[in-house]
């Protein structure tokens, strides 16, 4: 299997974004970035989900949906720094070490995921 999309499909994408919400409902170091969202976290779940469907190699249809995303410029309006990415970071990781995704596959995830979140900081 050639992208992370192959291995966990829609419905392991999907499980992955609930697990990162869920562990990012308990870790206290991401109490911060927790605060950025609604506390209702269906539709932003949602979003992230249809988003890294695509991102993984799926289906494109976070345009179809939403509308185009230019990532740095959806969070310009928070503010992330170095923890806050940490954070974000440090969930994603405990949900992608308990998906279905092979272990050199969760490497080459958490690589890119490294570099989407330092484009998401908006100070030093």
């Amino acid at each position: 299997m050639n992208t992370p999309y192959e291995q966990l499909g829609d419905e392991g994408v999907r499980a992955l974004v609930d697990r990162f919400y869920e562990v990012m409902g308990t870790r206290p170091d991401a109490a911060v970035i927790r605060a950025m969202h609604e506390d209702d976290l269906a539709v932003m779940s949602d979003k992230l989900a249809t988003f890294l469907i695509g991102w993984m190699g799926g289906p494109q249809r976070y345009n179809e949906r939403f509308g185009r995303v230019v990532i740095p410029a959806a969070h310009q309006r928070f503010d992330i720094g170095p923890a806050e990415r940490d954070a974000w970071l440090a969930c994603m990781q405990d949900a992608v070490d308990e998906s279905a995704l092979s272990p050199d596959m969760r490497a080459r995830v958490m690589d890119s995921f490294g570099k989407m979140a330092e484009m998401c900081r908006t100070r030093d």
